[in-house]
């Protein structure tokens, strides 16, 4: 059986791949330019992709895939009407990623709230060794503990981040399309209005792309905090950043963006070296060990293709 990675390179150089040698012949490629997929599909039974379009583009009549296996737990990526009409199994990873994306979503927040990185320059500079006064207090923050915090998609990390935020002492309110027994559940709209920390877990779909829009970031308070690490496109991430760049958001911390890398001409590279402006390389899923679930996971529904059997299918 042949195995393709079409994108190695985004589950990081350090994951060791070998364990994927008991199923045959593994082609992996570091990246896969979408005029290359096709080609590089051919003969594969089984493919891997973590962020790689597949489609009927870049699928075409290939007669010899069986299986996909996305590294992730968002498919947007994937044709999935077009793989079922062609046969083709698509199964995601859930799960895997839970404690790293909600560690991250917490770092930033709390570094966001606390001007983490102001101080830590200041110390950096010599400025503090050079002074004669034993602190420096500005500038000002301000303690979480009794903040609202907003939590826009209640799944398993929503959930991981709400345990977080209460255990700092904050008022936790939730947006979800099924409201969840236990949560304090709200519209997007009231949450907006009424947060003081925004943090961002939704899926991607057509209900939720451009969710934080223009109009709901004008109904948030000038000094609260939002973060997505859900997808780029839950935000309309021009309106994003003109608001902290205008002063109308408290700060704003991102790991995802509709087009990754984002380039020069993205908003984002516009504020990236804003104090209140805390930006990742789409990274909160990637610690060592979720990445090491992840594999795991995808050879998990691979063994249950082998076997004749369905797990973790979209398809």
């Amino acid at each position: 059986m042949k195995i393709v990675l079409l994108d190695a390179a985004t589950l990081g150089d350090d994951l060791d791949l070998s364990p994927l040698n008991k199923y045959g012949e593994v082609v992996a490629y570091p990246s896969t330019a979408p005029e290359l997929v096709k080609e590089r599909l051919e003969g594969a039974e089984v493919v891997l992709i973590n962020k790689v379009k597949l489609n009927e583009n870049t699928v075409g009549d290939n007669d010899t895939l069986k299986i996909i296996c996305i590294a992730a737990t968002g498919f947007d990526n994937v044709d999935l009407e077009f793989m079922k009409k062609k046969g083709i199994g698509v199964c995601n990873v859930v799960g895997y990623s839970t404690d790293s994306v909600a560690q991250l979503t917490v770092s930033m927040v709390l570094s966001l709230a606390t001007h983490l990185p102001e101080y830590n320059a200041f110390v950096e500079s010599g400025e503090y060794s050079k002074g004669s006064v034993a602190n420096k207090l500005t500038p000002v923050y301000h303690e979480i503990a009794g903040k609202t915090w907003g939590i826009v998609g209640l799944g398993n990390i929503g959930k991981k981040v709400a345990a977080v935020a209460e255990a700092f002492g904050c008022k936790v309110i939730a947006n979800k399309r099924n409201p969840v027994e236990g949560y304090d559940c709200t519209d997007i709209d009231t949450l907006c209005k009424n947060a003081d920390i925004i943090t961002v877990h939704t899926p991607l779909n057509d209900g939720t792309r451009n969710l934080i829009n223009e109009e709901r970031i004008a109904m948030m308070k000038p000094d609260a905090i939002v973060v997505n690490v859900a997808r780029g496109a839950v935000c309309d991430e021009r309106a994003l950043c003109n608001a902290v760049k205008e002063g109308r958001l408290g700060g704003i911390g991102v790991d995802v963006y509709t087009a990754e890398p984002f380039r020069e001409d993205s908003p984002y590279y516009e504020v990236r070296n804003m104090a209140n402006v805390c930006l990742t390389p789409h990274m909160a899923w990637g610690s060592k060990e979720a990445r090491e679930r992840c594999l795991s996971d995808m050879m998990q529904s691979i063994d249950a293709f082998l076997r004749g059997e369905k797990r973790s299918r979209l398809v």
